[in-house]
């Protein structure tokens, strides 16, 4: 009996270096976010994220979140940077988050915005979004990595041709 699947459906693990670990979380913008309860389980939020310049993860949040209180709690975290595509590449990444309130957060949630859509119009008028919402800013600073991976067949099934 032949073998069953194409070299390109099969499961890929790549060690990266931090370079290009960077490179490849910068233009993704979708992830989750684990931190820890309370009582030491897992809490998962899904994210909006970017890569500012200094390589740390950024999101844009609010004050009430489970997450945010969790962060304060115990800083230690989790973010899952997916593909666009459900079965694109996409790898985990571990270390410390921190939440910053305003007003101090109005530099990084410009941050957050330049590294995910670009320059906005009116940099005044954001600001102003972001106070009148109470928005904060989770600033992620990646300590560790896995491999970027890719889900698949495994190998031993790849047909030969």
């Amino acid at each position: 009996m032949g073998k069953m699947v194409n070299k390109r459906d099969v499961a890929t693990n790549r060690v990266v270096t931090r370079d290009e670990l960077n490179d490849f979380v910068r233009p993704r913008h979708r992830g989750v976010l684990l931190t820890r309860r309370s009582d030491g389980w897992p809490q998962s939020s899904l994210v909006t994220m970017g890569l500012d310049d200094d390589g740390r993860i950024l999101v844009s949040s609010y004050p009430e979140r489970a997450k945010i209180a969790n962060i304060g709690r115990d800083p230690r975290a989790s973010v899952v940077v997916m593909s666009d595509e459900f079965n694109g590449e996409w790898v985990q990444v571990d270390g410390a988050a921190e939440v910053i309130s305003l007003p101090d957060a109005l530099d990084g949630l410009c941050d957050y915005f330049r590294v995910i859509s670009g320059e906005h119009p009116d940099w005044d008028e954001y600001r102003e979004a972001m106070t009148r919402q109470g928005k904060c800013l989770i600033r992620f600073t990646i300590e560790r990595w896995s491999p970027v991976a890719k889900g698949g067949f495994p190998a031993r099934l790849v047909d030969d041709v």
